[in-house]
């Protein structure tokens, strides 16, 4: 089987950028080592925003920002045109801790948030905090239905979707890319993009030429309540609440250097209640549905590679957005196919380049 452009992974951000490059004409395949956005598409809590962006420098903010003004037409675009509704919800943020609140309400100042001080009754279900601020405009999505979505969406535009396909060997000769072993067959294709979150440098092998990415394990929590216990999202001491409109409440995450080992800790578990129920006391009362953790494309300053090889002129990346790939997916497609066919990018592509040995 020979394509225009073979992607190797099926997370949002190789489904996304499959959707973008058929849009442009091109017969566009997709493969995956298991179900197409099953591994940390899925693990996700879809709040579309870093957690603290002024944490964060200009790169991430830039293609995080670009997401974020993407994202509400992407999620009118995959509800009205697959009936698959991704959820997309302006609920807002409070952020609580320790962090700098000068520094902060300066860079929402610089790049346009709004941002006000929390009312009393937003405070007061809540521990006192040395900094809190109230982001209105921070949203989120319900990252499988966001999958779903995608998957249905690229069947639609004619993509190509190849499941359970473990690629076992990339084909180079003569300084590009000619195909991809796979324990099902052998599959071509004109130009290939590596998508494949913490698996790329393995999938790359000898190829992957000082490529930093690392899977990072994150937990997460699943808790029922009545719907409104919170009523927006609540980020404190780098863990956060994520409240669904049908009462199912987030709660995450871990940060753990664990390989690619996905299994759910007791650990974890005892951490994440004792947070939700430190943040917010009336979560005694909800009741755990579900544990479960992903492996996140793990990155120096949680930025992506966004690039062309330096070697094989045909082989690009997309890969390795860390703890924002939901936030940052609408801008990194959009970045990648412009690159690709040599039209002239949104984002200064720079920060996105090959890292360097």
């Amino acid at each position: 089987m020979r394509s225009d452009i073979l992607i190797l992974g099926g997370g949002i951000i190789g489904l996304l950028s499959a959707l973008n490059l058929a849009w442009a004409g091109l017969e566009v395949a997709v493969l995956d080592r298991g179900e197409m956005g099953r591994e940390s598409t899925w693990a996700g809590a879809g709040i579309l925003s870093p957690l603290l962006p002024w944490d964060y420098g200009s790169g991430v903010n830039a293609l995080s920002e670009r997401g974020r003004a993407l994202w509400p037409a992407l999620a009118d675009f995959l509800g009205q045109g697959t009936g698959i509704d991704p959820e997309y919800w302006r609920c807002g943020m409070l952020a609580l801790g320790d962090f700098d609140l000068t520094a902060a309400q300066a860079w929402c100042a610089a790049w346009g948030w709004r941002c006000e001080a929390p009312a009393p009754q937003q405070l007061a279900a809540f521990p006192p905090a040395s900094a809190a601020l109230w982001l209105p405009d921070v949203a989120q999505a319900r990252n499988p239905r966001v999958a779903r979505a995608l998957v249905a969406a690229c069947r639609q535009a004619g993509v190509r979707l190849l499941a359970h396909r473990v690629v076992t060997g990339l084909v180079v000769e003569n300084g590009r890319a000619r195909a991809v072993h796979t324990q099902a067959g052998t599959l071509h294709a004109e130009r290939f993009v590596v998508c494949a979150g913490a698996w790329s440098p393995a999938l790359l092998g000898p190829h992957a030429l000082g490529l930093h990415i690392v899977p990072v394990r994150g937990q997460i929590l699943l808790l029922r309540g009545p719907p409104g216990i919170p009523r927006h999202i609540v980020l404190r001491q780098g863990r956060y609440l994520v409240p669904r409109r049908d009462g199912l409440i987030l709660v995450g995450s871990t940060l753990e250097d664990a390989g690619f080992d996905k299994t759910p800790t007791p650990e974890a578990r005892l951490a994440l209640l004792d947070f939700a129920r430190g943040t917010l006391p009336a979560l005694h009362a909800c009741t755990v549905v579900l544990q479960w953790a992903g492996l996140r494309p793990g990155s120096p300053g949680n930025l992506p590679t966004i690039a062309r090889h330096p070697e094989l002129d045909n082989l690009f990346i997309n890969a390795g957005h860390f703890r924002y790939g939901v936030t940052m997916a609408p801008a990194a497609a959009e970045l990648l196919v412009q690159l690709m066919l040599a039209r002239p990018t949104t984002l200064d592509a720079l920060p996105y380049a090959w890292p360097r040995t």
